[in-house]
């Protein structure tokens, strides 16, 4: 198996090299700042190979991140959060459990007026 070829971020512009260079500086999410110098670096010519080796990465997700910047632009920097595990029940099912929360526990033929926490162990 040969050696595979370079990959190089597109020539950028001076102000898109001044931006990366904000990002890199002012970034909260460490997500955001690594792909960043991932670009930067290789604007400055490195190679993919290499800046995996500094970054700890593999080539792969060099290599991701590069083609992306190439198609889409400083959008790639952001990473897609997904927000955890899919729901168990159904939204009608909530919507359900709502009605019966706000409503009056002796409308419901409870011995109390109100709701009250159920204790766990």
């Amino acid at each position: 198996m040969g050696r595979r070829p370079e990959v190089f971020v597109r020539v950028l512009s001076m102000p898109e090299g001044q931006r990366l260079q904000r990002i890199t500086r002012t970034a909260k999410d460490p997500v955001k700042l690594r792909r960043a110098i991932v670009v930067l670096m290789s604007a400055q010519g490195q190679p993919a190979a290499d800046i995996a080796y500094l970054l700890k990465a593999t080539d792969d997700y060099v290599r991701d991140v590069i083609h992306a910047f190439n198609d889409r632009g400083f959008d790639a920097l952001n990473p897609k959060w997904r927000g955890g595990t899919p729901n168990k029940i159904s939204e009608q099912t909530r919507d359900w459990i709502c009605v019966i929360a706000r409503c009056d526990p002796r409308f419901l033929a409870q011995p109390f007026s109100c709701w009250e926490p159920v204790e766990t162990a």
